[in-house]
């Protein structure tokens, strides 16, 4: 098996041992995103529905430096601070995915890292 770390420096830079995502055998796992404006490094704002926005930004963002898109997504899991925003979330989300959507768990969290409120990762296939 052949593996591949994917890097864009248009989403934020991984803030451990882990890469933005890994490539291999036409799909790429997309580590989860915290919603960071890479051109910042702070979050692009305080609520839930700004974070979700970028959040997929940046998902995007990693997807397009493998050749790949969002109509490539075949998974996500979203992870939130307050399931109590879910219905906001999903708002931001349904403008992502349309058509045939990706499969998708979405839960709450004790907390998430920089105390974000939302964390989105996504699995992919070229």
């Amino acid at each position: 098996m052949q593996k591949k770390e994917l890097s864009t420096d248009k989403a934020p830079s991984a803030i451990g041992p882990y890469s933005q995502a890994v490539m291999t055998s036409g799909m790429i796992y997309v580590s989860g995103q915290l919603p960071i404006d890479p051109s910042t490094g702070s979050f692009a704002g305080g609520d839930i529905k700004a974070q979700t926005r970028q959040s997929l930004e940046n998902i995007r963002a990693v997807l397009e430096s493998a050749g790949g898109s969002l109509e490539n997504v075949v998974k996500t899991t979203v992870l939130l601070k307050d399931i109590g925003e879910f219905t906001e979330m999903n708002e931001v989300y349904a403008q992502y995915f349309t058509g045939t959507c990706p499969a998708r768990a979405a839960f709450q969290v004790g907390s998430l890292p920089k105390d974000a409120r939302v964390e989105i990762e996504a699995v992919a296939v070229l």
